[in-house]
């Protein structure tokens, strides 16, 4: 059966979503897996990730409407609890916690911005705090650093999975753009507070 490409797209968009949400996976890697799921060649058009979120959001509403507005809340306290203990590095949370798509199976990703490459691992080595590190691709699309570890969550009582992107302080420039829907693809320590404790803000 043929489909049209619009329908295509909706198709591996739903099923990336299905992934995202049972598996943890992350948006590249669900929506490379759901070509195999639907048997599509390798080279077809991946939808962008707004639709893959719009995807997830629906399979939430359906599914998972009675566990993940607390999963959630539990892992925007975990983050914010981070980001206030990370204060000098004036964090900025991104990611499926910061867009309200979090279930417990997300990781927490945080950018950091220093003029010193080294003093945030400096942080975590004082802290006795043992991470990977690997370059991904980041803010702007450009090369940083992720410092990678798990930290607990109390409310959850599981290992949660932190990445720290480090950063220099010049690319803080542009790092609140909205997105093409207007929306903030990350927030600040203020911001997700205001969302964790709507009285505090």
């Amino acid at each position: 059966m043929l489909f049209s490409s619009s329908s295509t797209a909706h198709a591996i968009a739903q099923a990336a979503a299905r992934l995202i949400v049972e598996e943890g996976l992350e948006f590249g890697p669900a929506k490379r897996r759901a070509l195999k799921v639907l048997d599509l060649p390798a080279r077809t058009a991946l939808p962008d990730n707004l639709l893959v979120e719009d995807a997830v959001r629906e399979h939430l509403a359906i599914f998972c409407a009675d566990t993940q507005p607390a999963e959630l809340q539990a892992l925007r306290e975990l983050a914010l609890q981070w980001m206030e203990r990370l204060a000098a590095f004036e964090p900025l949370v991104g990611g499926a916690v910061w867009r309200g798509t979090a279930t417990r199976l997300s990781d927490i990703y945080l950018h950091l911005f220093s003029d010193d490459p080294k003093a945030i691992e400096i942080f975590l080595l004082n802290e006795k705090l043992d991470y990977d590190a690997q370059s991904v691709n980041s803010l702007h699309g450009q090369e940083s650093e992720a410092l990678s570890l798990h930290v607990w969550s109390e409310t959850l009582q599981e290992d949660i999975g932190l990445h720290l992107l480090v950063h220099g302080t010049d690319a803080q420039r542009g790092s609140l753009q909205p997105d093409a829907r207007g929306q903030k693809q990350r927030g600040t320590t203020a911001m997700l507070r205001a969302l964790t404790r709507p009285e505090a803000a």
